[in-house]
């Protein structure tokens, strides 16, 4: 098996391989009932075999090919996955961030009106969001077999579906964690995936898919371009949280930061379909916020609400910070402010 993973990378040049259900060759028992496994030597339900396998597998993976990606779909709480072996992990580079998308999932489906009374789900996983090198995946495995697609997954009218999509992406890539987006998310497709055809590329005759794609061309490119948003992922010293306890109004804020002090990016994030005026949040430092992204912009099929390309910080505390912002919240929108000095 190992032979094989090091012939895909041989002659294929892959860029990584991921490894499914890896909770499955941890444990003896998954899935299995009482009497139907057998328990190690120590007495123990872990697959001790398989542990060593799996730790050898990324040893030799990496050692011929430095710069690889080895990723581990695993589904519990087993320690130390993407740690080196030499430091006791698996040796994974990541793990996916299972916990993540099934409570945003669990969030963002629900109609607004009760989102208030689930904001845990929407901020739990900053818990343990460094307790790995995690990716934050949608992939196929959530737009298949009657799950939906993920516009489907929206709540609201046809309108409020997208903005939902669209403020639920700019979370997403706002969020610590490298980002793991699926064919036909990227545009909104309707239909669940399916590999016997293609993806329905004639959405983007309308508007509202087209738009969507512009979205992700141009998330991809603010993260890309702004190391606030990447280079700290798996360090909680590229994370402060501004206001998660907003629940009543459904509204999170936090900052990213990268190891430059310059790079500083505050995200603003309204999960209802009202818009919200004269929203205060606190910052860490005066200067000029510049509004880089809005989902709620007129170029991604929004209402076109926003702060006119951004404000400047004022010297009122709020949040514990010196300084604070007067914003205005889009409805179902996300925003990303940028600092810099001046404008």
């Amino acid at each position: 098996m190992i032979s094989n993973a090091l012939y895909w990378l041989d002659k294929f040049h892959i860029d990584g391989l991921r490894v499914d259900a890896v909770a499955s060759m941890l444990y003896l028992d998954f899935s299995r009932k009482d009497g139907e496994w057998v328990p190690n030597v120590f007495g123990g339900r872990e697959n001790l075999e398989a542990i060593e396998f799996l730790k050898y597998f990324n040893t030799v993976t990496h050692q011929y090919f430095p710069g690889i990606l080895t990723i581990a779909e695993e589904s519990t709480a087993w320690p130390g996955v993407s740690k080196p072996v030499d430091f006791g992990g698996l040796g994974f580079s990541m793990k996916w961030n299972m916990g993540w998308m099934n409570d945003s999932l669990r969030y963002i489906s629900k109609d607004p009106l009760y989102r208030k009374h689930h904001q845990n789900d929407l901020t739990f996983s900053m818990v343990y969001a460094f307790a790995e090198n995690y990716i934050l995946v949608l992939s196929h495995d959530e737009v298949v077999h009657g799950k939906g697609s993920m516009i489907n997954k929206m709540p609201g009218d046809y309108w409020q579906k997208f903005a939902n999509l669209r403020l639920f992406y700019s979370y997403m890539y706002a969020h610590p964690g490298k980002k793991l987006l699926f064919m036909g998310n990227d545009i909104a497709q309707f239909n669940e995936w399916n590999c016997k055809k293609s993806i329905d590329w004639n959405l983007l005759d309308f508007d509202s898919h087209r738009k969507m794609l512009q979205l992700i061309t141009d998330l991809n490119k603010l993260y890309n371009e702004n190391p606030a948003l990447y280079e700290l992922d798996h360090s909680p010293d590229g994370f402060e949280w501004i206001d998660y306890n907003d629940a009543e109004n459904s509204v999170i804020s936090f900052i990213r930061k990268g190891k430059n002090a310059d790079e500083l990016i505050v995200g603003v994030f309204n999960f209802t379909p009202v818009v919200r005026y004269n929203y205060r949040i606190g910052v860490p430092r005066e200067g000029f916020y510049k509004e880089i992204l809005n989902t709620d912009s007129e170029i991604y099929w929004g209402s076109n609400i926003g702060n006119m390309g951004g404000l400047y910080a004022e010297k009122i505390p709020f949040h514990g910070k010196s300084y604070s912002l007067n914003l205005t919240l889009p409805p179902l929108a996300g925003m990303y402010f940028k600092w810099q000095k001046e404008k």
